[in-house]
C-alpha cells in the first residue's frame, strides 16, 4: 500500500502517555475496562479497544471513528449501553488519526482505507459483522464494503463525510477553524456547542463534556494532523451492494442532512432506511436515540 502522508504527535511518549491517563480516565468514569488490542496493518500498528470480543455467539459490530476523534467516543457515559443489546464490539482508532495507532494514511480517494478496515477485520478474526461509521468513519465503512462486501451484514452510517463536500457556509467554517486557530478550552466548548451537540436534547454530562474538551485541545495543539480529509464520494457510492441505515442530525452543520439524503437516494443501490434525528448536531453517535435504532436493527436482523 503507499503510503501518502504521515500525522504524528509532537512528543510521541509523552503525548502517548497523556492519551493512555486519558483513557484510564474514561474506564474510571464508565465503570469498566476496554480490552486493548494491537495488530499490524499495512499502516503500521493500529489500535482497537473491544467489549465483549472473548463472548461466544454474539452479533459483533465494528466501530469507526469521525475526524480528529478517537472510537472511545461513541461510550461516553456508557453510550454504547444504549444499544441494548449485548454484542462483541470493536472500536477501531483509525490510523492517521490523534490516538495510540500510528500516523500513516493511504490516499484518501483511492481504496486503501477499505483495504486497511478488511485487514483489521481479518486480523481479528471476524467472518462477518455490522459496521457503524460516524462522518470520516463512514467513507472507511463504504470503502470496506466495497473491496470486501461479503464480511459487512449492513452499514449505519451516521451523519457521514462522504455523501457531500463539507459545508462551506460562513457559520460553519468560523466554528471550525476557531478552535484551530486557538485551541483554548472556551472555543473548543463553542465548535462543540454550535455543531456537534444541540443542547438540551442533544449533550453529555458535564463530567464527559470535559473530557472531551480535554481531548479536543489535546488533539488539536499536540497532534500534526496531515491525513486527507473526507471528500464527496459521488459516483463511487454506487458500487456498494449492502444494506446502508443513514442517520441523520437536523443541526449538522458540517453536513446538511438535506444534501445527505439527497444524494444517498441518488447513488446507494441498497439504502434500507433514512432517519433524521431533531435537534441532534454532528456528533450523532453520542446520541442515546440513535444508538437504541442501531440495537434494534441488529437484534432484529435477519
Amino acid at each position: 500500500m503507499k503510503i501518502k502522508a504521515k500525522s504524528f504527535f509532537k512528543d510521541e511518549i509523552k503525548d502517548k502517555e497523556y492519551f493512555a491517563n486519558w483513557v484510564k480516565e474514561l474506564e474510571t468514569n464508565n465503570k469498566r475496562v476496554y480490552e486493548k488490542l494491537e495488530i499490524a496493518t499495512s499502516l503500521g500498528k493500529t489500535q482497537i479497544w473491544g467489549l465483549n470480543t472473548n463472548e461466544e455467539n454474539l452479533e459483533t459490530l465494528v466501530i469507526f471513528p469521525g475526524a480528529r476523534t478517537t472510537s472511545l467516543i461513541w461510550d461516553f457515559d456508557r453510550g454504547l449501553d444504549n444499544l441494548n443489546h449485548k454484542m462483541k464490539i470493536y472500536l477501531v482508532e483509525t490510523n492517521g488519526l490523534p490516538n495510540l495507532s500510528d500516523g500513516e494514511t493511504p490516499e484518501i480517494k483511492s481504496l486503501d482505507y477499505g483495504v486497511w478496515a478488511n485487514e483489521v477485520l481479518e486480523k481479528l478474526n471476524i467472518k462477518k459483522a455490522f459496521i457503524a461509521g460516524a462522518s470520516f468513519g463512514g467513507l472507511i465503512s463504504l470503502k470496506l464494503a466495497i473491496i470486501n462486501p461479503e464480511i459487512v451484514k449492513s452499514i449505519f452510517l451516521l451523519n457521514p463525510g462522504c455523501l457531500q463536500p463539507f459545508s462551506l457556509t460562513f457559520k460553519n467554517l468560523y466554528y471550525n477553524i476557531l478552535p484551530i486557530l486557538s485551541p483554548k478550552p472556551k472555543n473548543v466548548l463553542k465548535f462543540l456547542d454550535k455543531a456537534v451537540f444541540a443542547k438540551p436534547n442533544h449533550q453529555l454530562s458535564p463530567q464527559s463534556e470535559k473530557m472531551l474538551v480535554d481531548y479536543e485541545v489535546f488533539a488539536i495543539s499536540r497532534y500534526k494532523d496531515n491525513t486527507q480529509k473526507p471528500y464527496y464520494m459521488d459516483k463511487q457510492l454506487s458500487e456498494v451492494t449492502n444494506k446502508i441505515y443513514l442517520l441523520e442530525g437536523d443541526k449538522d452543520l458540517l453536513f446538511p442532512f438535506e444534501k445527505s439524503i439527497e444524494n444517498a437516494k441518488k447513488h446507494f443501490q441498497n439504502l434500507e432506511e433514512h432517519i433524521v434525528y431533531e435537534n441532534v448536531g454532528h456528533g450523532i453517535e453520542t446520541y442515546d436515540k440513535a444508538m437504541n435504532y442501531i440495537g434494534e436493527k441488529i437484534k432484529n436482523h435477519s
